[in-house]
């Protein structure tokens, strides 16, 4: 996971919703906690928990993207009373034991065939899938999303990190070595109104794991955004901000996001 600058602000959705952003443990301006298991997603659900307290709310609405949405969705079902509605870009489904394949990947890969950069990305690409990625080939395949496609959004807000934050960066990137517990069966108990959006060109949530993903919520409603990659409030913003201002304001729910 990473600090809440790397959101921005969601090309633009702060224009129309309060968006209250937290740095997770070890990231940003959070501090590094001694003990490294409590890294786990599943343990800072309660971190989110204590600021939502903090905060005096009742009820709020979440938005997880990526890594964020594991930690959206134990949220929601671990404290159903407390979520309003949920937003889900571009989710990692780990936390639903979903298992994404290489050909999935590949299958979503291939719509961009026509780009110049393709046939060394693809090949990097159908290495990585088969397990006998490189450092080269993970390299390669920067042209695939996650990074932004087409048209850019405004850029990521960048700030100088001091040497205690510079530090942490080397525990972050060991700390993913930790396999982290995430329990399925508590993710569908979310009962609040659920919008996945998926980007058409990521290979990190092909769309029939997207399908997937949505379909066990009672109340999920999944959109693919044509056009985007990983990031879709980067690659069209209007269109991402549209479709989640959209959810918000039809479906039943809490307060800020």
């Amino acid at each position: 996971m990473r600090d809440s600058a790397y959101l921005g602000e969601l090309g633009g959705l702060s224009a129309h919703r309060q968006l209250i952003m937290l740095d997770l443990r070890g990231t940003g301006r959070s501090e590094l906690p001694a003990d490294t298991g409590s890294y786990r997603c599943d343990r800072q659900v309660e971190d989110a928990e204590a600021l939502r307290a903090h905060l005096g709310l009742d009820r709020i609405d979440l938005l997880g993207h990526s890594a964020g949405a594991n930690l959206a969705v134990l949220y929601a079902g671990r404290h159903p009373e407390r979520v309003g509605k949920l937003v889900l870009l571009t989710p990692s489904v780990m936390a639903a034991g979903i298992t994404i394949t290489g050909e999935a990947r590949l299958e979503t890969a291939r719509v961009r065939r026509s780009e110049p950069w393709y046939p060394d990305a693809y090949a990097a690409l159908e290495a990585v899938a088969a397990g006998r990625g490189t450092a080269g080939s993970r390299q390669a395949i920067a042209p695939f999303p996650p990074r932004p496609l087409g048209r850019r959004g405004p850029r990521l807000r960048r700030r100088r990190r001091g040497p205690e934050e510079r530090r942490g960066g080397g525990r972050l990137r060991r700390r993913r070595r930790l396999r982290p517990r995430h329990h399925p069966q508590g993710t569908r108990g979310a009962r609040r109104p659920v919008l996945v959006l998926a980007g058409g060109f990521d290979v990190s949530l092909p769309q029939s794991a997207a399908a997937e993903y949505a379909a066990p919520f009672p109340h999920g409603r999944l959109l693919a955004q044509p056009g985007a990659g990983h990031a879709p409030w980067l690659d069209d913003p209007e269109r991402s901000i549209a479709a989640t201002t959209e959810f918000l304001a039809t479906a039943q729910g809490g307060n800020p996001a």
